[in-house]
């Protein structure tokens, strides 16, 4: 015979299930975006994953106070160096995702040329008066 206590408890233990189910999905939303903002930055995720740092109230764009998830991530440019990144997740909306100082690629000069200063300056000096 089920009493009003037990009822209590499961409904509190499929509460519970169903919110890690649905935090499961917002994650893997996460890092899909995580990973087409990387494809775009030109940088490597690495590990393939992020993880959730907190769950607190963050400003959304509109202003408003809102429950938000912001998960960590980890990059890298070079392959060397390892950069951190932010991701903050307003339900299933990015809120915004932050990537940290690192340095950029440069695509190798096919043709470098070298300009000496003083020849520069010669050629580019205003007509006297």
């Amino acid at each position: 015979m089920l009493t009003l206590g037990n009822i209590f408890v499961l409904m509190l233990l499929a509460t519970a299930g169903a919110w890690v189910w649905h935090a499961h999905g917002l994650r893997e939303r996460a890092l899909a975006q995580v990973k087409q903002h990387c494809a775009k930055a030109d940088v490597e995720l690495l590990d393939g994953n992020v993880a959730l740092r907190k769950i607190t109230f963050l400003t959304d764009a509109r202003g408003r106070k809102r429950l938000a998830r912001v998960y960590g991530f980890e990059f890298t440019v070079t392959g060397e160096q390892r950069h951190v990144g932010s991701i903050v997740m307003f339900g299933p909306q990015v809120g915004r995702i932050e990537l940290a100082p690192h340095p950029f690629r440069t695509p190798p000069a096919e043709n470098p040329q070298v300009i000496e200063l003083e020849r520069w300056r010669s050629e580019h000096r205003p007509p006297p008066d």
